[in-house]
């Protein structure tokens, strides 16, 4: 029972991710309504049987004022699925400026790639387009819903709430 559960708040906009246990409890406390059931999952109990959330609305409005996504290492790395974008490889990882710093280049959502070090190294002091390499997808600010996806384990049955 280690799977995720998508909750929603009130007005059904996606939330955060949380865990079957916090999901059940908070359904079994009313504290929010099961919209979409595990398919075919459940949980037991001694004497009773429940369906195992996939997805929870909460009965009051949570006020989140901040929904964007943090520029972190991590966060690059899996918007860029772990993979170098110049040649595809999932080891050993870093991240590449497309404009150098030491040119000018911000550190920024659309200037940043993951990279591998043999990569990187070959790319050096140069753009894309100067050291002839090319980029397997451009880089872009990623949207809140994207992070509450699990790149490994796509959930299809998220799809219809996280606009997928």
């Amino acid at each position: 029972m280690n799977s995720r559960v998508l909750v929603l708040n009130q007005d059904s906009s996606p939330l955060m991710v949380c865990s079957v246990q916090r999901a059940f409890v908070m359904v079994y406390l009313n504290k929010s309504e099961l919209v979409r059931p595990a398919n075919g999952h459940r949980i037991n109990s001694i004497t009773q049987s429940f369906p195992m959330p996939s997805v929870i609305r909460l009965n009051r409005y949570v006020n989140a004022p901040y929904k964007g996504v943090s520029l972190t290492r991590q966060n690059v790395f899996k918007r860029d699925n772990f993979e170098c974008q110049y040649c595809g490889t999932r080891r050993d990882l870093t991240l590449d400026h497309m404009i150098p710093s030491s040119r000018g280049g911000a550190h920024t959502w659309t200037n940043l790639v993951t990279a591998c070090k043999r990569c990187n190294a070959k790319k050096g002091d140069f753009t894309p387009e100067e050291a002839q390499m090319t980029l397997h997808r451009k880089p872009y600010k990623p949207s809140y819903s994207l992070f509450l996806r699990d790149g490994n384990n796509p959930r299809t049955d998220w799809d219809e709430y996280l606009g997928g």
